[in-house]
């Protein structure tokens, strides 16, 4: 079978090899893939930021969807032939989060599914939703998950509640989508315009272009008359954090996931303890919360953003298209 392999840290360093048919062990499952879905973690572990310590050679990427080949011993619920999806954070199935999950999320150090066949354990996989193909169903995993967390699992999103995402990748687009269905207010940012025009096809309440108005949380502000957003969907990083804070309303909750402008900054704490925020870090979510996100989607079916899909061949474009920035939604890869 054939599976990326990166050799040393960066994206010129991936490359596909042939390597042997994996063998699922106890509590194991062999996966055909059919589809993956790209998100920015993937390539600050290609490029070696995420974590510069991970061993290599190995094959990356985190999230897929396929069909089961084989199961190994003692796995119970699965068999040959199941349609599948992946499950991010392999080792958190419910209950708080531990520092230890950390060591079984998909894409390294745990394992990754950028190739043909992969062995995975048996808790690390999903059933696909009804209604929804392989291409679709990779979306989910890490996008979908982190922004039903923000939402739901700590932000306990109520009807008629204002929320605020920044940008337009694949958990801002995915929290816009979930938080339209449960009938809140949103509010999302972009540099452009014709992003902004594509969210509001996709139910954005208001769009703010950040470029054109650099203090946009004065605008948020304004468009909530005063009191800002309940949630804040925060993925900018340091660059970002101190405007979320103001345009988060008093008691309301900045959900933190990502750091795209950088994870050092001076940030006036001030919002914080005035107006009694709650800033909570968000590493995707457990089994369990997927679980509930499935049967969400199950009574309110929407359809995944998908900007480009890539052949398999052709992964190492589709992370440059990533690069850019220039997408909308999510970008897959397909088998």
């Amino acid at each position: 079978m054939r599976a990326y392999q990166l050799d040393r840290f960066a994206l010129d360093h991936l490359h596909l090899a042939d390597m042997p048919d994996p063998v699922p062990g106890p509590g194991e499952v062999a996966v055909d893939m059919r589809a993956l879905s790209l998100n920015y973690r993937d390539l600050l572990v290609i490029r070696g930021q995420y974590n510069p310590n991970l061993r290599l050679p190995a094959t990356p990427i985190s999230d897929g969807a396929g069909v089961v080949s084989a199961v190994g011993p003692d796995v119970r619920g699965l068999r040959a032939g199941d349609a599948v999806m992946t499950h991010f954070v392999a080792g958190w199935i419910d209950g708080p989060f531990r520092e230890q999950y950390v060591a079984t999320t998909l894409g390294l150090p745990a394992a990754g599914v950028a190739a043909e066949r992969v062995v995975l354990p048996a808790q690390a996989l999903l059933p696909l939703p009804a209604g929804f193909d392989f291409q679709q169903a990779a979306t989910l995993p890490i996008a979908a998950l982190t922004a039903w967390s923000a939402l739901v699992t700590e932000g306990n999103l109520q009807p008629g509640q204002v929320v605020l995402t920044l940008g337009t990748g694949g958990v801002s687009v995915f929290a816009l989508q979930l938080a339209k269905a449960m009938n809140a207010t949103v509010i999302i940012t972009s540099s452009s315009d014709e992003k902004l025009a594509r969210a509001r096809e996709l139910g954005a309440d208001h769009t703010i272009n950040y470029r054109t108005r650099p203090d946009w949380h004065r605008e948020v502000l304004r468009l909530t008359g005063g009191r800002g957003a309940d949630i804040t969907v925060e993925n900018g990083g340091a660059g970002t954090l101190s405007q979320s804070l103001r345009a988060t309303r008093a008691g309301g909750v900045v959900a933190m996931l990502g750091a795209l402008t950088g994870l050092s900054a001076d940030v006036n704490l001030a919002p914080v303890l005035m107006k009694r925020l709650r800033i909570c870090g968000i590493m995707v979510d457990s089994r369990a919360a997927f679980e509930r996100l499935c049967a969400f989607l199950a009574q309110h079916p929407l359809e995944p953003v998908i900007d480009r899909v890539f052949p398999f061949e052709q992964l190492p474009d589709a992370l440059r298209w990533m690069e850019t920035g220039r997408h909308v939604g999510k970008i897959v890869v397909a088998f």
